[in-house]
């Protein structure tokens, strides 16, 4: 499976999963190699994905995020406004085949600026039920659940641009409640400290 069409030599939604997985295999080089037999792709056509989804960011005439997000995955599944503070941003959410139960979300300022791009709960999904630290399973949930989950919960400077981090405290399995880092990739969960 090509994650281009030969026919217009376009980058589509397959392309881009790559590219998040590139990002994710950092953490979880295991689960990413699941997930490429699951897409029926190896390790070089996620990075030539990623080559290329690299060259459209950086390109001189490159177009703005949200544009580029709609050339490569198509008409947003659902879109609206969504209020983060005294903002009012457009919501723009796709579903990515790997993540059923999660959709894409952009979020873009008026005059079209891309303030944040991350997985997000698709609605009318369940969450996980977290309680306690061992319920934090690498791909089980997102920044947002984890926040709500053991709030009040501090954002922490990611390690790069599509990486978050999230201070809490958490009960462990005994119940003894300890502070933690966890580190998501594109709004997903990787790991915890």
């Amino acid at each position: 499976m090509a994650f281009m069409n030969p026919a217009t030599d376009s980058f589509g939604p397959l392309g881009f999963q790559l590219v998040l997985l590139r990002r994710m295999a950092d953490h979880q080089p295991g689960l990413v190699e699941e997930a490429l037999r699951e897409l029926g792709v190896g390790r070089g056509e996620m990075r030539e994905a990623n080559r290329r989804w690299q060259a459209m960011v950086h390109s001189p005439g490159r177009r703005g995020a949200g544009a580029r997000y709609r050339s490569v995955l198509g008409p947003p599944e659902a879109t609206g406004e969504r209020r983060v503070g005294d903002l009012t941003f457009e919501a723009a959410t796709w579903r990515l085949p790997l993540w059923p139960g999660l959709r894409f979300e952009v979020l873009a300022a008026p005059g079209g600026a891309v303030w944040n791009e991350w997985l997000i709960r698709a609605p009318g999904v369940p969450g996980p039920d977290l309680r306690t630290v061992e319920d934090l399973k690498p791909w089980s949930c997102t920044v947002d659940e984890v926040a709500r989950a053991f709030a009040p919960a501090r954002p922490l400077e990611g390690t790069a641009p599509t990486r978050w981090r999230l201070a809490f405290t958490a009960p462990d399995t005994a119940g003894e409640r300890r502070e933690y880092v966890a580190e998501f990739t594109w709004g997903l969960l990787q790991r915890f400290v």
